[in-house]
């Protein structure tokens, strides 16, 4: 699909007031951290007027396998835009700074490559108690501000392709006001399901 006619399918979901299709890639790694990143997100799709069925969630085994998964997600041409959403937490060697700078370069290169992009929603922290109070705790949820910040930047790519000034003219491109701490309801999002080969 070409990026102008891509522009206009976006704005066409804007218009009809809703945020187009997303897909989410989370790590099961650090899940009691995760799970908090997950619904922060799912809360901001839903304030954006995003729908159930345009959200798809992925799970990743852990942390190193966001890049892969998130480029197989781009590369379908049905997502919007990906958020990449995990939790690395600092132990005695220096195992999480290379696991966190390879994760960020190749989350990068995915969006450099496709033209999606990719929002990283990947805490990179000292201890587990940082991550709890970036999890929903007193310094917000990062997967809330991913999940805007990915809304927001698919707004302003839609306004370029389409030759407008700023993305505040592709309508309903509207942030939410303040990030919000709980999850007003559980939502339900479309789930991928693994294909192992087991019967």
């Amino acid at each position: 699909m070409g990026m102008r006619r891509l522009a206009k399918s976006l704005a066409k979901a804007f218009r009809a007031g809703r945020v187009p299709p997303v897909a989410v890639v989370v790590s099961r790694y650090n899940a009691s951290v995760t799970d908090r990143l997950l619904d922060g997100a799912m809360l901001e799709f839903a304030s954006r007027s995003g729908r159930d069925r345009d959200l798809l969630v992925i799970d990743s085994p852990g942390r190193f396998e966001l890049p892969a998964l998130a480029l197989a997600a781009a590369r379908t041409e049905s997502f919007a835009g990906v958020v990449a959403l995990g939790c690395i937490i600092k132990g005695e060697t220096i195992h999480d700074r290379v696991l966190a700078d390879a994760i960020a370069k190749a989350l990068l290169d995915v969006t450099i490559a496709t033209g999606v992009p990719v929002a990283f929603g990947v805490l990179t922290v000292d201890t587990p108690s940082q991550a709890e109070a970036r999890a929903g705790g007193k310094h917000g949820n990062k997967g809330q501000e991913a999940m805007s910040a990915l809304l927001d930047t698919i707004g302003a790519m839609t306004a370029l392709a389409l030759g407008r000034q700023s993305a505040e003219t592709v309508p309903g491109n509207q942030t939410s006001s303040k990030p919000d701490k709980t999850l007003s309801k559980k939502r339900a999002p479309v789930r991928a399901k693994a294909v192992t080969g087991k019967t």
